[in-house]
Parts: C-alpha cells; structure tokens; sequence
C-alpha cells in the first residue's frame, strides 16, 4: 500500500499514531493485491469490503477512490479495533507503543475512567473528507453485524446502534445532509446523500439495498432520539445540546468555562432555567427539551451497545480553573452513557485540531489528545494537493498604516468598525472582484465567494452595512452567526440554511459574515477570500477559520499542471501563477505567528499587490466550438444492442436419415451371439457407456430408457465440445449443444432405431434386438446421423439490426486548456488544441502535421477528462481491468484512425500491447455495421512511435499515409473483448 508517514512533528505526543501507522502499513502490505496479512486477520465481511475499497481491481474500475489519508485513517481504525481488539485506551498503547507509556505523564492521562472503553481520535486536515471516513466506518460495522446475526453469533467489536454527535447547528445539517441528502422545500432527496451518491465506493454492490434500507429506516434526528420506532439500528444524529443540556443556538466553547465562571450573569444563566425576558430560551418547547434531556440520556445509557462519532471532537476537553481540570457537559455524558457498556461503548473522535492551547506568549503550545491513532495534518494535505493552496494578502496599504484591526466605540459607546478592519474588507472585496472576472473568462458557472469572520455578533451587521456601502446589493451579502436561527425560526431559517448550503451553485451571495457559527461544518469548495476580523490569537480558532475555505474548486485534472506549478513556485518562495485554487488571506497581525509555521515549510505564499495586472487563472482558457465545426466533427457508434441471433433447430425427417449398411441385421446378430455382458465404448471418445445389467439375457424397459437417455446426452454434448476421457462424466462438464428439447432428441432417436436405422420396424426389446444397439459401429453410425441431421436444421435467425447510438465529440462545447501549450487550428471542431505541458513534443508536431497535411480532413485531441464517453476498456499485464483514452480521432477520405502516440520505448510495453489489442477488436465491430453508421468509413487504430512520427514528416510523407501504413490489423486473441464506455 501507499504509506502514509506520520508527522514527525510533536511525536511524543502522536506516539500512538506514529507506532499504530507503523503496524497498520507492515499489515497491509500486498493490500491492492490481495495478498497482505491484514486480510488473514479480520472477519470474511472486513476481508470483502478492503478488497473493495482498496483493491486494485476495484480502484481502477472507478473514477473516484479514497485518498491516502482517508485510506489510512480507515485502515488504522479496523487494525486498532477489530485486529488488536483493545478494550481501552491504556491497552491500545501497551499493545502498540508502550515506551509512550513512560513519558510525561501519559499513563495515568490513559488510565482515566474516561477512557475504559475503545476510544480512537481520527486527526484529518479540514477539506480531506472526515465524513467520508465516518460513513465508511459506519458500513463496516454494519455489514458485520449483520453477517453475524444471520449466523446467530454475537461479537462485541460491531454494532448498528449509533449516535453521531456534531458541536453545533451547521454541522448538524452537514450530517443530515450527507446521510439522509440536501432538503429542498422540507423534503429530502435521498440521491443526493453521500452515502447514495458515493455508493460505489462505501457499499460493495451486492450490499448497497441492504445499506440503503438501514440508513433511510433508522436515522433519527435530535427529536426523534429514543422517540422514533427503528428496526434493527439506530443512527441517530445530533448536534451538541443534548450532551450539553443547553440550548442549540450557543456554541460548545462558549457553555461553562473558566472565564465564565468568573461572570455572575453568565453562571445565573447556566443555573436557573428562567430568566426574565422573551428570549427563545423561555419557551415551552425549549424547556421540555430540556427536561426531557434525562430521559433521552436514560435511553442511550440503557442500550446494550453503542458507537459513538463525535464529529469535531476538539470541543471534547478539559478547562482549568484555579489549577483543578474539569470536564465540559459532553463528556461527562458520554462517560454516563459509556458506564454500563464496557467494550461494547466505542468512541470515535474526528477532528482537525484535537488539540488545547495551553499557556500564552513564548510559553504557548499545544496539548494532544491521548487517542488519536492517526495523524494526516495539513501540511501534509497542502503537499498532496488535496486542500487549497494559502496566499497571505499583504497590501502596501495595510502594511504602511498604523492601523487598529479591532472595533471601535463611538462617543455613545455603540461599536464600530475600525479603519484597519475598513481596509482589510475594502482588500478583499477587490480580490474577490478580480477573482469573479478572471474566473468567468474560463467558466461562467463558477463563483468565488468571500467569507468574513468577525470577532463578535456586535460587528457582523456593520460589516454588512459597510459592503452595502461599497456598493454590494442586499442579496449579495449574506450574515449568518449564532442568533440568526433564533432570530427567524424554524420555518424561516430553512430556506436560509438551504441558501447558505448551496451557495457553489449561485452567483448571490458573494459575501458572507459570520462570527463563531460558520467556522465548522460549512464545507463548500467556492470560497477563495477570508478576511479573518476576529482578534483572537488561539491557534485552534485561526485554523479552524482557514478550513471554512480549504475545500478545492477546480478538481479537474485539466487544472493539475497549473496547480502543480503554483505549489512549486510557492514553496521555492515565489509568488503563483495562477489563483487556481489558491485559498487568499487578508492578513491580520494576530495570526502571524501561524503563517511563519507554514511559511517556513514552503507552504504558504504572498501576494503583496505588485502584480494586480495578471491574471487570476494564469494562462488557462476556455476553447470553444468553432462557426463551422459540424463539418469537422466525430459520430462515434456505440452499439447498445447485437443484432439478436438463435439457433432454431427443425425437427430431422426421420425418414431421410441413412440406415445403418455396413453389415445387415442378420449378420450383426450372428456375430453377437446370445446372453453376454455388453460394455459399450464411442469410437470418437473412446468414452464407456457404462455396463448395462441382463437379468435372464432380457433388457427391462427402464434399461432401455437408460440407454436412449445417454445416448442423447452423449449426442448433445458430442457437438459442443471434446468428450473427456474415462466412463463418467462430471457434472462440471456437462455444457451440451442442446441446451432445451433435449426430451425431442431422445423421441427422435427412438423414432430412427425403431423405423430407420436397419431400413426395417425394429424392435429393442423382443428377441434381445436390443444387444445391436450397443455395437460400437451401430453407436457411431447413430451419432453420426443425428449430429449431420441437427446442424444442417439449424438456422441463424436475427429479430432486427443492432441497435447504435452516436455519441458527438461536439457534445463537449468547450475545453479548458493552457495558452501555451495549445495550438490554434482550423481543421477541428475547437479553435484551438492542447498538448501536454511536460513531455509533449510529439503530440504537438501531430497537431501541426495533421493542420498542415491537406489529406486530412478533421482531426481532434480526445480529452480524458471531459470526453468521458470516449473510453477503451482493456485487460492489463497484472490481469485486471482497466480504461484508457486515445489522444486522436483523425479522419481522411476513406477511414476514421483512433491515434495513440507514445515515446518509442514505450511502444512495446506489454500494456501498450493490450491497449492495441483491445482497440483493434473495438474498430472490427465498428467496421461490421452498415456504412452509414459509421460515417461511411472504416475505423482502424495507430499506434504512432515517435521515430516513425518523426522520420515519415522528414521525409515529406502525408499523414494519411503513415496512418495506413501503420494502422494495426486484427488478431484473433482472448484478450481483444472490449468495448467503449458509454456512460
């Protein structure tokens, strides 16, 4: 498997994961193969779905799979849970990492009540899909357990009872989102859930209705928790409150802590259950769910088995006051609810900063949580290209002014905003702007956004008024924070949440404020500026704030040379090239400490507003169709439906089937004598009948019966394939011609023996008669007769012509491509075509060879990623499937060539070779239909070495000329079934 290597980073406190990743990777070497150790270790069911998550076979079969940390964090769990089996923390560590044990101290941290019970924290970068590992997980368990129960067998490291606990209201509706799909107008689209859209990669396909059952039966949302009749599981999801015991709209971190403590107003609050007001707080329905939080409790403490997913699990931790730790509301409830289960309670953590700030100034560091078992942090993200690029915006402007980044008091004491926090704003409106222009050259339908984090709920509504001021309409700045739901209700702020949540599709808003309320669970990939207002120096919060914009925008592979570039020219200190998933950060000085960490790494650059007259997208462009391009375009046939063909057999006129004349039936007779045990043996097969029983030289009925009854298998199976040696025969080979109507073949065969075979009525059973037919020359001629007879009755019938679908290259209006490396062409469908920015020679001289070549009459380069239906499907050296595309359709008076150039060492690359192979099959097919479904040409296929490329064009020679030339013929070989993708 592809390792991942732990951080090397704070390792003493990540010793666990460090030491578990170790063991994970020496298990589950061969994994893609089948082959590792890993899979002698886990159930059948385990053992099934690693082969389909991370089998070579499976990932090559998919357009998507799971990227190296998620793959690890996966593995890492199944290894720590199901292989090792640990019942708590503290043994988890003895079985991995025990010197971690010694240090610090670790071992009585471990021992804690706590942490009696399998408890794993997943520590995943923001924007790597955390989500998708919780539903992976999720159906592991599931499938389990379910094996198990049909076995009647019960084992305490699966479970279908799950709580899925979020920190906040935006979280809470990611995670019904992703397991029960987007809500538009009060109803929820369960196809567009993650657990149904990405099926193909969670849910092995013979599971997926199972799955789909379980998810749709047993969600519960935070009301309907003990509440709602579940069938067998339980998945029920909630935000923090019900482990709080406090109202939804406050955040965890702003419940009991030690600065609170020290408020009287805010420890009244947390104590009475009245306050004098109108707030929401006061309402019936808020205080019966407060009351009823017991019960709730009760109900989850009381179930048998448990596993919870705490998502965000930072929130999880300890506050000190006075020297003396104490824990939050949610973990003491999870500790109740964990008591009476033992092993059978698991917890697992999610979170991209499980981590407290402990100290402040230079003696400011980070704390570790105990149990994370897996560490993909971003840095490492960052390098893999799986989140945004950072780029700090230091403006000349910002820089040179003394400026104050917090709000001010008027003279009434009313806040406002101050000039520093004026001049962050004005920056990132004006990149936001530059970013909307640039983008809408390539692709009008993407829409950058702004996010602005103020630093309390005072100031989002003059960030707001301000924008306005600067000329944004009220629908294009949106504020959400912690009051808003409070503010509107439950009925106005669904369609609000709706909006925020599908904010990637829409051009409004482009700016939205919030304070605390966005900073987790609002994962959408547009947003490109941050302006951080907040003034808070925590180092969990700034990361948490640079999350919200980390999710990648442009995830085509046509934008991964261009990305590659910027990630490079960044980490050599250089400004990118491109804002092409470029995440842009209006500075504020108090996160400056956190940047110089990344800068050091080479993993954050600066845009100090020197070069405001490039371009955002750097030299990418969007190409489109050109005015004539009909008369240059491809109608590629896909066959949906073979003509359909059977073989009908007409019955065989009895009466025209040759008799047996070698000898007559006297002489047969004479020669045979009387009262013997016969063993009949076919010439042809040299195969025994087997030995038929005589009692008193007579042959009962049934024997007879017998008789005709191998004699028409014998028959049968005579015209499909060789007979196998020996007097028996298997079941496994029985495959005979005749796959029905085989019962007409014995009445036929009986029919000829009793009226045609001696040209005479013939009679089996009267005067042992019956002793002929088990003469070998007798047997012969009877197969014989019968294997003539039934193929000439055959006849091909066919109900209609195949059925062909043309698919159009012009379907794909428009390629993206890079300036420089494209070439402007007429003979195309597209103004212009690309070619590969590395090792891209050869395809570029084909491109001026063919615009130039008047023997060609249209050409164009194949894009893998957006002509997705023009895909070749073919068996690779190692045995397992696989796609490819080729690079060119080229087309000339006479013949359609799909063009595959490579560099000449790698022509005769043993997957090259299968690639041709599977290619020639594909055009012969093509080829095999009327002319007119295949624009009234032949289609071949090329392989194109570069010294042939290259030497042909120096000698003068046209195109077309090298194409027939090379183009490949056809081979009869086993590996040439194929056919294009057609999705």
């Amino acid at each position: 498997m592809s390792a991942l290597q732990p951080n090397p980073s704070s390792n003493d406190q990540l010793a666990l994961a460090t030491a578990l990743t170790a063991k994970t990777n020496l298990l589950c070497v061969g994994l893609e193969d089948g082959i590792a150790d890993i899979l002698e270790l886990v159930t059948p069911t385990t053992r099934l779905l690693l082969n389909w998550w991370f089998g070579a076979e499976q990932c090559a079969s998919r357009s998507f799979n799971f990227h190296p940390g998620q793959k690890q964090a996966i593995l890492n769990t199944i290894v720590a849970h199901e292989v090792l089996q640990a019942p708590d923390l503290l043994a988890l560590y003895q079985a991995v990492a025990p010197d971690a044990l010694l240090t610090g101290t670790r071992l009585s941290e471990v021992a804690q009540a706590k942490h009696n019970h399998p408890k794993y924290c997943l520590k995943m970068a923001t924007g790597t899909g955390k989500t998708w590992v919780l539903q992976t997980l999720m159906v592991w368990q599931v499938l389990n357990k379910s094996a198990l129960l049909a076995e009647g067998l019960i084992d305490a490291r699966f479970t279908r009872q799950f709580l899925v606990v979020a920190p906040g209201l935006i979280v809470y509706e990611r995670l019904l989102d992703a397991f029960l799909g987007k809500e538009s107008a009060g109803v929820r689209d369960f196809s567009s859930s993650d657990i149904s859209r990405y099926a193909e990669l969670f849910i092995p396909e013979l599971d997926r209705d199972a799955v789909f059952a379980f998810v749709r039966g047993n969600v519960c949302n935070k009301a309907e928790i003990g509440l709602k009749a579940t069938g067998n599981g339980m998945i029920a999801i909630t935000n923090w409150h019900l482990l709080n015991g406090s109202d939804d709209e406050i955040s965890p971190d702003e419940m009991v802590s030690a600065e609170s403590l020290a408020n009287p107003q805010d420890l009244i609050a947390q104590l009475l259950p009245l306050t004098p007001g109108r707030a929401t707080g006061n309402s019936l329905d808020v205080l019966d769910r407060r009351y009823a939080r017991g019960d709730v409790l009760d109900f989850l403490a009381g179930l048998p088995e448990l596993m919870v997913f705490n998502d965000e699990a930072h929130h999880i931790h300890d506050f000190k006051k006075e020297g003396e730790a104490t824990e939050v509301e949610w973990q003491k409830s999870l500790t109740k609810i964990a008591e009476p289960k033992g092993i059978s309670f698991v917890q697992l953590d999610f979170s991209a900063t499980p981590y407290n700030d402990v100290g402040s100034g230079k003696n400011k560091k980070k704390v570790y949580f105990p149990h994370i078992i897996v560490d993909f942090d971003l840095k490492t993200a960052m390098k893999q290209g799986l989140v945004k690029s950072l780029v700090l915006d230091r403006r000349k402007e910002v820089a040179a002014l003394p400026l104050e980044f917090k709000a001010e008091r008027d003279d009434d004491g009313n806040p406002t905003l101050g000039e520093g926090q004026r001049v962050m704003l004005r920056a990132g409106l004006q990149k936001l702007k530059k970013l909307e222009a640039d983008f809408a050259k390539i692709d009008p339908n993407r829409h950058p956004k702004m996010l602005v984090v103020c630093e309390d709920t005072s100031v989002s509504p003059l960030v707001s008024l301000f924008l306005q001021q600067e000329g944004l309409g009220d629908d294009e700045v949106m504020t959400v924070d912690s009051g808003k739901k409070a503010e509107l209700g439950e009925k106005d702020w669904a369609p609000v949440r709706e909006r925020l949540f599908n904010v990637d599709n829409h051009q409004n808003p482009r700016v939205i404020v919030s304070v605390l309320m966005l900073r987790e669970g609002f994962d959408v990939n547009n947003i490109c500026v941050i302006v951080p207002l907040r003034a808070s120096q925590a180092q969990i919060l700034l990361e948490q704030t640079i999350g919200r914009g980390l999710r990648l925008m442009w995830r085509d592979a046509e934008y991964g040379d261009i990305k590659r570039e910027n990630r490079e020219l960044i980490h050599a200190g250089k400004e990118p090239g491109s804002l092409i998933d470029i995440l842009s950060i209006v500075e504020h000085p108090a996160f400056q400490s956190f940047y110089d960490e990344l800068m050091k790494e080479g993993l954050v650059g600066v845009d100090d507003g020197t070069n405001d007259g490039g371009s955002g997208v750097g030299d990418m462009i969007s190409v489109g169709l050109s005015t004539d391009f009909a008369k240059y375009d491809f109608a590629i046939p896909f066959i949906l439906r073979e003509a359909e063909e059977w073989l009908a057999h007409h019955a065989p006129e009895i009466s025209k089937l040759l008799p047996f004349a070698a000898l007559s039936r006297s002489e047969l007779a004479a020669m045979i004598g009387k009262g013997d045990l016969f063993t009949s043996q076919d010439l042809q097969s040299h195969t025994l009948f087997g030995d038929y029983r005589v009692d008193g030289a007579v042959m009962q009925v049934a024997g007879y019966n017998d008789l005709l009854s191998r004699l028409t298998r014998r028959i049968s199976q005579a015209l499909s394939q060789p007979l196998p040696k020996g007097n028996k025969i298997a079941s496994h080979l029985a495959n005979p011609y005749l796959q029905v109507h085989t019962a007409e073949l014995a009445s036929w065969l009986e029919d000829y023996i009793e009226n045609q075979l001696f040209a005479e009525p013939f009679a089996p059973l009267e005067n042992e008669n019956w002793r002929l037919l088990l003469l070998t020359p007798v047997l012969d001629h009877i197969c014989q007769q019968f294997a003539l007879a039934l193929i000439e009755g055959e006849q091909q019938t066919s109900d209609d012509a195949c059925e062909v679908k043309h698919r159009y290259l012009s379907e794909v209006e428009k390629l993206m491509m890079r300036e420089a490396y494209s070439l402007p062409v007429t003979k195309s469908i597209y103004e212009r075509l690309p070619f590969p920015a590395n090792k891209g020679g050869l395809e570029k001289m084909l491109i001026e060879w063919a615009q130039a070549d008047s023997h060609i009459e249209a050409f164009s380069k194949i894009s893998e990623t957006r002509h997705h239906f023009v895909r070749l499907r073919y068996v690779k050296e190692d045995g397992l499937p696989a796609f490819y595309s080729p690079d060119f359709l080229i087309r000339t008076s006479d013949a359609i060539y799909l063009v595959e150039t490579k560099a000449q060492q790698q022509v005769n690359h043993p997957n090259v070779q299968r690639k041709l192979k599977a290619a020639v099959a594909w055009c012969e097919r093509i080829n095999g239909l009327p002319s007119s479904e295949r624009q009234e040409r032949s289609w071949h296929y090329v392989l194109l070495g570069e010294t042939a490329c290259y030497d042909w064009r120096d000698k003068g020679a046209h195109l077309d000329e090298l194409l027939a030339f090379a183009k490949a013929r056809p081979q009869l070989n086993s590996l040439t079934q194929t056919s294009l993708d057609l999705n």
